[in-house]
């Protein structure tokens, strides 16, 4: 994995795992506050990355082909969880399978935890193009404004939210410019703000300075992390592509460990066995397909646990 960022893979980590927790329906119904808190910054925070870390410098045949082959694991995974959303009770259930509806979700309105990975290619797609045309102009001002302007027209269209194009657009900002200063002093403005629920919104200014504040705190705390917790989770934030692909599937495995562990009332146990099984479970699917050599086919890559970059 060369030319990786120790700081984002860590980054990528706590808040994939993050968003692994709160999908687990019992955790999310059992800690609403928390949930609404977490909510409200970490998938703007990988969102922010993604726009920081997205290689558009790559002959235009290279970049549509990474994209591609975000578009063909997005696309089974999707459309998996739209045909099982026909048969269990899920929260967002579909009332009969159509092949209207499944070109719907697919391409326009994706229903379940693959939003992002649309999102991702959209927001990517657009940059793309946007950095091409802008030329030899102002290139930091003029790709910023036109970016915004395209990104306002997707989201008119209603194929594409604007409070999350922005925070991408924002990791692309950031990265024509600078990124996150870590401070510990973060913390207090971050207690203040989560304290009062009306802030915990990624719409708002609020929300905003939450996601900002986060990261730099974490930032912080990355220094002093002892070398061996380093590793793993940069690890698994060097593999997050097949975490956000697979995990939905064990996340609704484990529902019935719910039972399991009545016993404990904080929740904390079905929380630290389910969060395992997700991420191990997830990785040994990975590595399977590496073995049985179809990773090429579902990811483009021969081997996915070798080398992974969800902005390839």
């Amino acid at each position: 994995m060369k030319n990786r960022i120790a700081e984002l893979d860590y980054l990528k980590a706590v808040f994939i795992l993050l968003m692994i927790v709160f999908h687990l329906v019992y955790i999310g119904d059992k800690y609403p506050y928390a949930k609404s808190l977490v909510y409200t910054f970490h998938m703007p925070a990988f969102l922010i990355i993604s726009g920081y870390v997205m290689n558009i410098a790559k002959e235009g045949r290279l970049f549509l082909r990474s994209m591609g082959w975000i578009f063909v694991p997005y696309a089974v995974m999707e459309t998996g969880y739209v045909v099982m959303s026909s048969i269990l009770p899920v929260r967002e259930s579909v009332g009969h399978l159509s092949v209207s509806l499944w070109l719907d979700k697919l391409f326009l309105h994706p229903l379940g935890p693959y939003w992002y990975l649309h999102t991702l290619m959209l927001c990517g797609l657009t940059y793309w193009g946007v950095d091409k045309l802008a030329g030899r102009w102002n290139r930091t001002v003029s790709v910023l404004i036109l970016l915004a302007l395209c990104y306002a027209v997707l989201s008119a269209l209603g194929v594409l939210s604007l409070i999350n194009a922005l925070y991408f657009m924002a990791g692309v900002a950031l990265k024509r410019t600078t990124f996150f200063a870590p401070s510990f002093w973060a913390i207090l403005p971050i207690v203040w703000l989560a304290s009062e629920e009306v802030n915990l919104d990624k719409s708002s200014l609020a929300g905003v300075a939450l996601t900002y504040l986060v990261m730099s705190l974490l930032l912080a705390v990355f220094r002093y992390l002892p070398g061996g917790v380093k590793h793993s989770l940069g690890y698994i934030g060097s593999h997050t592509f097949i975490l956000l692909v697979f995990s939905p599937v064990f996340t609704m495995a484990v529902k019935p460990l719910v039972k399991v562990f009545a016993f404990d009332g904080t929740g904390m146990i079905f929380l630290c066995v389910s969060l395992c099984i997700c991420v191990i479970g997830s990785f040994a699917i990975a590595w399977c397909m590496d073995k049985l050599r179809i990773s090429r086919f579902f990811w483009g890559k021969p081997r996915m646990l070798q080398s992974l970059d969800m902005n390839r």
